[in-house]
């Protein structure tokens, strides 16, 4: 434990709906919801505005329609999330050389590590700092980020859900077992729903009625290694480092389908689609696998991995779809399956692959979920909240398309809210557009 409050813990509010709001002038201050918009859809990120209503992530987007049916629904653009959050981390790399990533919206960094010769200490040293960095995001990305700042990156992550959206706080060295104890126990991160109810019937709501059990008791009623854990964290111990490069264990890819799909052939091209993308991601960041992985949901929910291990490690979209492709094959299809995933682990940075291999992807090709194949080879499919031009009408986004039909409204981050107009879907003069780039 440090002696000062010098971990801060990021958070931006909202983000992906927040980065549609500002995207959209005309979403600003209305529900927002992104997500998966098919029947089995579930929501990433609802705005405030939508939470109002009861909307929450991971909740089905058949229960987000009926709680909030006006907001808007849209496909994450996962292009311009990426592009956010790569300024909102050069922010932070300002403040410290030693900044811990725990996503594209949230982060730790060390504030001790910085170049900073002032003490920090309770007076305004942190204050400033935090007030300084939200402004700055807010300035380059036209955001908005809750922070907190603690002298552990336990505290420093509970700080910052404390004063959400667009908040500060600072847990002062000493103050950390009053400010936990009132809370209640799923505070502490880990304490999902499931072990929130084994230990309310062990009595335990609170942290403060955790502190009054003991370590076995703890365990017992948890099990090892998070009864353990939760002993721990319920007294603010928490020691671990902020580790600025934080080590990639797999890279995968998967998808749920709308229908189940028992056709073998339809699967084989998505693993395919899904072994490329995958290399392609291993290839953009220097690494290769030695493990292909398959997982598969069926239609009763029952989920299954198989896995091959190769006899060196690969980048090569070629082997990779070709494991994939021998591990579908042992899948037994009755019933059809609602998911399919393919990612490779054990991971390194050296390939033991034929160095001639010309079936190498391009450096970067983007898989984010809105990219639309090339309209020379088959027709565009335009999904709600897409980025798209029109030769006549310049730059918008999709508002709704159907029924050979696609409804556009003509905005930017930098105009008023637009008009809307209606096009066919293979109007020659509307296309998709992908410019991720932020300006201030």
């Amino acid at each position: 434990m440090r002696s000062t409050a010098s971990i801060l813990h990021l958070d931006l509010d909202a983000f992906f709906a927040a980065v549609e709001q500002r995207d959209k002038p005309s979403l600003r201050g209305k529900p927002v919801i992104v997500g998966g918009i098919g029947p089995r859809g579930v929501v990433s990120t609802a705005s405030y505005e939508a939470r109002r209503s009861g909307v929450r992530s991971a909740m089905s987007m058949a229960e987000a329609r009926s709680r909030c049916p006006h907001a808007a629904f849209l496909w994450g653009r996962f292009g311009a999330y990426r592009e956010a959050s790569r300024l909102v981390m050069e922010c932070l790399g300002k403040l410290s050389p030693l900044v811990e990533p725990l996503s594209l919206d949230e982060a730790f960094v060390d504030l001790a590590a910085g170049p900073s010769s002032t003490p920090l200490n309770a007076g305004g040293d942190v204050e400033s700092i935090a007030a300084d960095l939200r402004a700055e995001i807010t300035r380059t990305t036209g955001l908005t980020a809750s922070v907190g700042v603690a002298s552990s990156k336990l505290m420093a992550k509970i700080a910052s859900e404390i004063n959400k959206p667009d908040g500060v706080c600072i847990v002062q060295p000493g103050t950390e077992l009053d400010v936990l104890g009132p809370m209640q126990v799923t505070a502490i991160p880990g304490i999902g729903p499931a072990t929130a109810e084994r230990l309310r019937r062990a009595s335990v709501e609170t942290v403060h009625d955790a502190r009054q059990l003991s370590e076995d008791e703890l365990v017992r009623v948890l099990g090892q290694a998070s009864g353990r854990s939760l002993f721990r964290m319920a007294r603010a111990d928490d020691d671990r480092p902020v580790v600025a490069d934080r080590e990639t264990k797999s890279i995968s890819i998967e998808d749920t389908f709308e229908v189940d799909v028992v056709d073998r052939e339809r699967l084989g091209r998505t693993v395919e689609r899904m072994s490329r993308s995958v290399a392609a991601k291993l290839t953009t960041n220097g690494l290769s696998g030695r493990t292909v992985t398959l997982k598969v949901r069926h239609h009763d929910f029952e989920t299954h991995t198989r896995s091959s291990t190769l006899a060196g490690p690969t980048d090569s979209p070629r082997v990779i779809s070709e494991t994939a492709h021998r591990l579908l094959a042992a899948v037994d299809l009755r019933g059809g399956l609602r998911l399919v995933g393919v990612g490779v682990s054990g991971l390194t940075d050296w390939v033991q692959d034929d160095l001639f291999d010309d079936d190498r992807p391009d450096p970067d090709p983007d898989p984010d979920p809105e990219q639309a194949p090339d309209p020379t080879e088959q027709p565009v499919t335009y999904r709600a909240g897409m980025d798209v031009h029109h030769a006549e009408h310049g730059d918008g986004w999709v508002w709704g398309a159907g029924l050979g039909r696609v409804t556009v409204r003509f905005e930017t981050r930098h105009t008023p809210p637009g008009p809307v107009h209606t096009f066919a879907a293979q109007d020659p003069d509307l296309c998709p557009r992908r410019t991720y780039t932020v300006e201030p």
